[in-house]
């Protein structure tokens, strides 16, 4: 089955709305099975409305639109797809009735241009909006089928989940079953070319890379009938990939970095705490957003300057005076303070220069240190960052949290 999205609104052509409900009905289409080839937006002009809607109808096989269904003039999406599809608007009583309740709800007088709201083709399929005032609807003629929402996302998005999405199963009869796989430690290009062979060869499942800031996922997605047979079907491609990148692959169920390493702390029973200069409070941050953390995590540092590197750390005034805050000496001095000072199994440290200022010769800007103390003994890794500040300073807690991943994980 092919899908085409129109969104009418002469606003979103000037920008003075954001375009969400594109995004979200995209994003909850695709594990439907239902390919979706244009998205079309078009201003509240009946003629370019009704050619935009023809060639839709002309190339898919169910065209979903959003907007022009309020009681104004220039609301004429109804009217306009009625018409492209050969069918003429009645008032539908019972709809009547339900926008009158609703104004009355709300201490509101109805103007007469509302009963346009309740007027749709004798066979349409009414699509309730407990939360406005527009009913959807969806028109068939053809074999083809116009699903027809409002605009506001608060309005649509119940709405498609509630009516729209299950329609479309029935009509589609088969879906799209994804799981991701993400990767941390090896780039975009190196990891497609390390799975060529299979990318060249895919069928279904298939395998679809998506590169973010310090990390990859790889979304496989296998079009099946069911659930249990598209875990089936992409289980045994992501062994596969597995035994090919190796350790790199840290989840493939979708679940963020910092995610996994919270609950292998949980699992774990073991307790943490951090020490920060250059990422300034992230990486606690990174630990403190999911709900739950206070089970292991005792405390972090904010270590900016070197004076509380050995106030608060303990870190030595010769070291900082010989080889400087920015040293695999500094972060390792940092991470056995913290551990110490919090009386935690594991801390974390990190400290560099994150730009756009600073560096010094062998250890320019993106230069950073991360150490990992446990009651094993110190780890310490040197990076070479690149990127603006933010950047750095993202990938360095990215970096600090996938040691933390590397060394809990495997106990």
């Amino acid at each position: 089955m092919i899908a085409e999205l129109i969104c009418v609104g002469t606003e979103l052509l000037m920008g003075q709305i954001l375009n969400t409900n594109a995004h979200f009905i995209a994003k909850e289409l695709a594990p439907s099975g239902i390919d979706m080839y244009h998205q079309i937006v078009v201003g509240d002009n009946p003629k370019r409305l009704t050619e935009v809607v023809n060639t839709a109808l002309s190339r898919a096989d169910v065209v979903l639109l959003s907007g022009g269904l309020g009681p104004t003039d220039d609301d004429l999406t109804k009217e306009t797809v009625a018409k492209a599809m050969g069918k003429d608007l009645v008032l539908f009583e019972d709809e009547w009735k339900k926008i009158l309740s609703y104004f009355e709800s709300k201490g509101r007088t109805v103007a007469p241009n509302n009963k346009k709201q309740a007027m749709f083709p004798h066979d349409a399929i009414i699509l309730k909006n407990p939360n406005g005032t527009a009913p959807g609807c969806i028109m068939e003629a053809g074999g083809k089928a116009a699903i027809l929402m409002p605009g506001p996302p608060r309005e649509l998005r119940p709405m498609f989940l509630d009516y729209v999405l299950p329609y479309l199963l029935e009509k589609s009869g088969h879906r799209l079953y994804s799981r991701e796989i993400r990767i941390f430690g090896m780039g975009e290009s190196d990891v497609t070319y390390r799975l060529d062979d299979l990318i060249k060869h895919q069928t279904n499942p298939t395998i679809a890379p998506y590169a973010k800031t310090g990390e990859v996922t790889l979304r496989v997605t296998a079009r099946c009938t069911d659930e249990a047979e598209g875990e089936a079907l992409v289980a045994p491609m992501i062994d596969q990939i597995r035994a090919t990148i190796g350790d790199v692959v840290y989840d493939t169920n979708g679940r963020e970095l910092s995610e996994v390493c919270h609950y292998a702390m949980i699992e774990s029973g073991k307790t943490l705490a951090v020490a920060e200069s250059c990422t300034g409070g992230r990486l606690a941050d990174a630990f403190i957003d999911w709900p739950g953390s206070s089970a292991y995590f005792i405390e972090g540092d904010v270590t900016y300057s070197n004076d509380a590197k050995m106030r608060r750390l303990g870190v030595r005034k010769e070291t900082l005076d010989t080889v400087g805050a920015v040293s695999e000496e500094c972060a390792r001095e940092m991470a056995e303070g913290a551990r110490k000072a919090a009386n935690a199994d594991y801390a974390l440290s990190t400290t560099g220069y994150a730009g756009p200022d600073g560096g010094e010769p062998g250890k320019p800007t993106g230069t950073v240190f991360i150490a990992l103390a446990s009651e094993e003994g110190t780890i310490v890794k040197r990076l070479n960052l690149f990127g603006d500040r933010d950047r750095i300073r993202h990938t360095a807690t990215l970096n600090a949290l996938d040691l933390l991943r590397r060394n809990i994980c495997t106990k």
